[in-house]
């Protein structure tokens, strides 16, 4: 598939918003691979984790990620990445963005 084609179908406005941060790429690079705190985000992305953590509620924000266990949980708090990230992520590695 060209870049021509489904190209009206790319939300690039979050494509734009994702790339214009190296944490949010780092946060749904890892997050690609399976859930994740965001401890284990920000050392395996070696980022501070207050970075990770903001990143997190910015892709939150977007519905991009989400949490996995209850709001109130303050410890273990594991997020995952959505339909709509993972489309996202796609058109940022396909097209060699990130």
């Amino acid at each position: 598939m060209s870049s021509v084609d489904g190209g009206d179908d790319v939300p690039w406005d979050d494509v734009g918003f994702v790339i214009s941060s190296r944490y949010r790429v780092s946060v749904l690079d890892r997050l690609s691979e399976g859930p994740a705190t965001p401890t284990q985000i920000a050392t395996d992305s070696e980022s501070a984790v207050a970075h990770v953590s903001r990143a997190l509620q910015e892709l939150r924000d977007r519905s991009l990620v989400e949490l996995l266990v209850p709001e109130q949980r303050r410890k273990g708090r594991v997020y995952g990445i959505t339909d709509d990230a993972e489309n996202i992520w796609h058109v940022i590695q396909t097209q060699q963005m990130a």
